[in-house]
């Protein structure tokens, strides 16, 4: 019997609205975290050289970009959200074998991709400036937008379709040109979606998508003085070096970095709705996004209530392919990732915080060949430990029991990060003190922490978050300049 031999697609570098191999004649793997005996495709391991053609090709079709004008880059928008449309399914499965999410929230990041192009294409056809009384009657004054020019774009692998589009799809409507390398374990997804903008007929080198080593390719990017501005999505440590390479090459930056990110539950609060929200703000997406949920802090009243519900809700959480429609819960994302999550667990536990529940990894059966690790709860954890300051990015939440608001509140702030913050209360006043004192970008009542809509601004106050914020028509301030004009007869 002939041996069945897997076929996988290498995917190429799209430069200048051309695919092509890598001179350096190296792939790299993406391989299932469900099943690592399973390569999803190959991308390349581009080279230094290739960075800087990705640049030339977006700084050579900057100009006629610009030229297009709003409308008409808008409807192009338009068209490749008709073309992810059309591969929802494709993508889907794609990120959902790569990355690890399960298959509904895979179909829900795409369909919300879709949105994200649907709202930026409108943005052609909005306002881009505003007339302002001038102090000489004779003179017309008012302001319009102008694009900043090639902008880079550093994506991570936990959204490999909604966060690029949503700093492509404004980068775009806006004039600019763009860069854009995506995390190494999703780029497979994210060279599918790269497609849909050539298929609805992007002008060559406006959108150039170049993989590889972040110690390559991304330093590159980082290091560049050719670049005009650059956004970048991912680990505080990096978003730093960002930073330092962009203020010293006078280019625009924006972060969006960690979270660590609590969830307040008064004795007033409606303990079945946040339990759900909690469950699913801390251990959808296997814990794996910047707004997930990190620190349950709870007033002392109702802290053993609420500690029973969440562990038997906990219990019945399915864990396992996110192909399959069972699951509820999929892998971490790489082997890299779910050591990352046990370290912690170990930490936390040699601190002296308490596993309540949960926390091994899972390697029997159908987990043999996977990055499972079941969701850990853990209590009498106090502020200064390192699994209630440090951000695990995984399925680990930590109880904090506390007798106020005031010390929910001061407890909350109490980390360098300020993304995420939520609070579960029928009590208005202890609602406005929350929303007043809590020291985060997304704040928000009665509803889990891990909520993102896209026609608002998104980013956080402290190590979270660098720079405008995005999404929403906030995103226009990274990606635009002011222009004021006078104009006398």
């Amino acid at each position: 019997m002939a041996k069945f031999t897997q076929t996988v697609e290498v995917f190429q570098n799209y430069l200048n609205g051309e695919w092509k191999d890598s001179t350096s004649g190296q792939v790299m793997d993406s391989v299932n975290p469900a099943n690592q005996n399973e390569t999803i495709g190959r991308i390349q391991s581009s080279t230094t050289e290739e960075v800087e053609e990705a640049i030339q090709s977006a700084t050579e079709a900057k100009v006629g970009w610009r030229k297009i004008g709003p409308y008409q880059r808008g409807q192009l928008l338009a068209s490749v959200a008709n073309e992810l449309e059309k591969n929802v399914d494709d993508i889907a499965e794609t990120l959902t074998k790569e990355m690890g999410k399960t298959l509904p929230e895979a179909i829900g990041e795409t369909q919300r991709g879709i949105a994200i192009l649907r709202y930026y294409a409108a943005e052609g056809m909005r306002k881009e400036g505003e007339v302002i009384p001038a102090s000489d009657k004779e003179a017309l004054m008012f302001t319009k937008r102008t694009p900043l020019g090639v902008v880079g774009i550093i994506t991570p692998w936990n959204f490999p379709v909604a966060i690029p589009i949503w700093k492509i799809a404004p980068a775009l409507v806006y004039g600019n040109t763009v860069v854009f390398k995506p995390a190494s374990e999703s780029a497979v997804t994210a060279a599918k979606v790269v497609r849909c903008f050539e298929h609805a007929g992007l002008p060559k080198g406006v959108l150039n998508f170049i993989t590889g080593k972040g110690s390559i390719v991304g330093d590159a990017l980082i290091n560049s003085k050719k670049l005009n501005g650059i956004t970048f999505t991912g680990s505080e440590s990096t978003g730093k070096l960002v930073a330092k390479a962009a203020s010293a090459n006078g280019v625009k930056y924006q972060l969006e970095m960690g979270g660590k990110n609590p969830v307040i539950v008064l004795d007033d609060a409606d303990l079945q709705s946040a339990v759900q929200g909690i469950l699913s703000g801390a251990f959808k997406s296997t814990g794996q996004k910047c707004t997930a949920t990190s620190r349950v802090i709870v007033q002392e009243g109702i802290y053993e209530e609420l500690k029973n519900l969440l562990l038997e809700e906990t219990k019945k959480i399915t864990i396992g392919d996110g192909m399959n429609s069972t699951i509820w819960m999929g892998p971490c994302a790489s082997e890299s990732q779910l050591n990352t999550v046990l370290e912690y667990i170990q930490i936390g536990q040699e601190e002296g915080a308490t596993l309540l529940f949960g926390g091994q990894r899972l390697t029997e059966k159908e987990y043999a060949n996977g990055f499972y690790v079941e969701p850990a709860i853990f209590e009498d954890v106090t502020s200064t430990m390192r699994i209630a300051q440090e951000e695990i990015f995984g399925p680990v939440i930590a109880l904090i029991k506390v007798k106020s608001v005031e010390e929910a509140i001061d407890i909350a702030n109490d980390t360098e990060f300020g993304l995420s913050a939520s609070l579960y209360t029928s009590n208005i006043g202890s609602a406005l003190s929350f929303i007043d004192d809590i020291e985060a970008g997304l704040v928000r009542v009665n509803a889990e922490s891990a909520g993102v809509e896209l026609q608002a601004p998104f980013g956080g106050m402290k190590a979270s978050s660098t720079g405008t914020r995005e999404q929403g028509e906030a995103a226009k301030e990274f990606y635009t300049a002011i222009k004021t004009v006078l104009i006398r007869n």
